[in-house]
């Protein structure tokens, strides 16, 4: 009896999996607000993205929590902070010590424990460490194909466009590491063919769904792009295909990745079981100008804690279960996490959470749960704590700090001349009426209905940094040149002798 009861639990727990909901999780890199068509903007081509926006719910107000890449990705799959989770301040390097700290959890590993198959495709940027301890596949991902790092910390030799042999436009980092393209735990080349990267991204990502399917497993797929990141790079196929320049074709062909993802999905009919999330980093480059992306009516950039710092694009396309439209409900990278612990099934880590469960909204048009959000600058400083609070439609600044990746935008506000400024009372905006922080409430003195809101505001960050310990800083732990991933370990001299390429089927 003992022995049928146990097959028969297998049995139930096994369909419970496989009726699980997909999950697809597309990242973008150094996307504006205002990037998109469905966003706004004039000459973006984004058809895809644009059709999972009318078949999906898109958010007008949703939020990374970093400035920069490394943190927001940091709280993206652990659904925490970054001062709870160590990734800061700024961003790890090829040769970096630190990683993130194998101790979090990542929606990978709650997936992965919950009987999901999992994969991660494109750039990681979150530690590589001393024989690749850091990699995907030591944080929940089974299967893994991509870059540890940003494609601007390597030499630009081999970020070449079309016609062959024509250099991209842009500069990087020429002393780090030739960029090295990983399977698994194994370099199959170096330096990257960016000319042919994304297709061998989209061959990949077919091929895990694919196989998914056939073993009617339920999987989670994070697909972090390169695009839109400087310097910008696109496939034959889309370059020179954009009236928007350079950054066009790398738009367009993020969009065309969106399209080989979502035709797989309905070509082996998961659609009506599989939730697919759209969203980026942090915002744009500004100080690239026509290269550097769009943050559209909002004020500054990347690396800043302004609105086009930290406010996002953001896309839950669920075929036959999100109902399609438009949402100015409050919502962030941090809530994905529990969110998706609450679709699957999945028990959520047992550890402090900053993210909330949107599933109400998402199904049932409910009101978020999430009511406020918490302001970090790329170089967090504990003395200081967050630099600005959002509180419903309000959003107070304590301190404010313009960024180099802010600069050439006539607002003298986001340039690095901008200097470290505290605010006592705060600047204070509605974001409702002014999301492009543009009017101070608090100009001309403290009007008296808004001496409420200043005190809740103020015990909301009192509050909110009693519940924070902040973790030591895995990027202040330093680099160590010999860190670099090279597939060639003994050859001289480095990087230069660090070339290899080695045929791999995804199939």
């Amino acid at each position: 009896m003992e022995v049928w009861y146990i097959i028969l639990l297998g049995y139930i727990l096994t369909k419970a999996r496989a009726d699980s909901p997909n999950i697809i999780l597309i990242l973008a890199d150094d996307l504006g607000y205002g990037d998109l068509g469905c966003y706004g903007h004039p000459s973006s081509l984004t058809p895809n993205l644009d059709q999972m926006a009318t078949r999906g719910l898109r958010f007008r107000d949703f939020y990374s929590t970093g400035t920069v890449c490394s943190p927001s990705r940091a709280s993206l799959l652990t659904g925490r902070y970054q001062s709870r989770n160590g990734v800061y301040p700024g961003v790890f390097y090829p040769g970096s010590r630190g990683g993130l700290p194998l101790s979090e959890v990542t929606i990978a590993e709650m997936l992965q424990s919950h009987g999901y198959k999992t994969a991660m495709v494109g750039k990681w940027h979150l530690g590589f460490g001393l024989n690749g301890t850091y990699l995907p596949t030591q944080q929940g991902f089974q299967h893994f194909l991509g870059v540890p790092f940003s494609h601007d910390q390597g030499p630009c030799q081999n970020l070449t466009c079309f016609p062959p042999n024509i250099s991209c436009y842009g500069t990087c980092d020429l002393g780090e590491a030739l960029l090295p393209l990983f399977l698994g735990e194994k370099i199959i080349q170096q330096p990257v063919d960016f000319t042919k990267l994304v297709p061998k991204y989209q061959k990949f990502s077919k091929s895990f769904i694919r196989a998914a399917v056939k073993e009617n497993k339920p999987f989670f797929l994070y697909y972090a792009s390169h695009h839109t990141h400087y310097p910008q790079f696109a496939s034959v196929q889309y370059t020179g295909q954009s009236i928007r320049g350079r950054f066009g074709d790398a738009l367009l062909e993020l969009d065309g990745s969106v399209y080989e993802l979502l035709s797989t999905v309905w070509e082996n009919g998961i659609q009506n079981n599989t939730l697919v999330i759209f969203t980026s980093d942090n915002g744009p480059e500004t100080m690239r100008m026509e290269r550097g992306g769009c943050s559209g009516l909002l004020k500054c950039g990347k690396s800043t804690t302004y609105e086009g710092g930290v406010r996002e694009p953001a896309i839950m396309y669920w075929e036959g279960k999100i109902k399609p439209g438009v949402t100015s409900e409050l919502a962030s990278t941090l809530d994905i996490l529990p969110t998706i612990a609450s679709l699957t099934g999945a028990s959520l880590p047992n550890i402090a959470l900053d993210g909330y469960d949107l599933s109400k909204l998402l199904f049932n048009g409910h009101p978020s749960p999430r009511n406020t959000f918490h302001y970090y600058p790329s170089s967090i400083d504990r003395n200081k704590g967050i630099f600005a609070v959002r509180l419903g439609k309000y959003k107070a600044h304590f301190y404010t700090q313009g960024a180099l990746h802010s600069e050439t935008t006539p607002d003298p506000d986001c340039h690095v001349t901008a200097l470290l400024k505290s605010h006592d009372p705060p600047l204070l905006f509605d974001l409702s009426t002014d999301p492009a922080e543009n009017y101070n409430l608090l100009k001309d003195g403290i009007p008296v209905d808004l001496v409420p809101v200043l005190n809740e505001i103020s015990a909301e960050r009192e509050r909110f940094e009693k519940t924070v310990k902040y973790a030591d800083s895995e990027i202040n732990k330093g680099t160590d040149p010999s860190l670099r991933p090279c597939c060639n370990p003994e050859c001289s001299p480095k990087p230069d002798c660090c070339h290899c390429e080695k045929k791999r089927s995804f199939h």
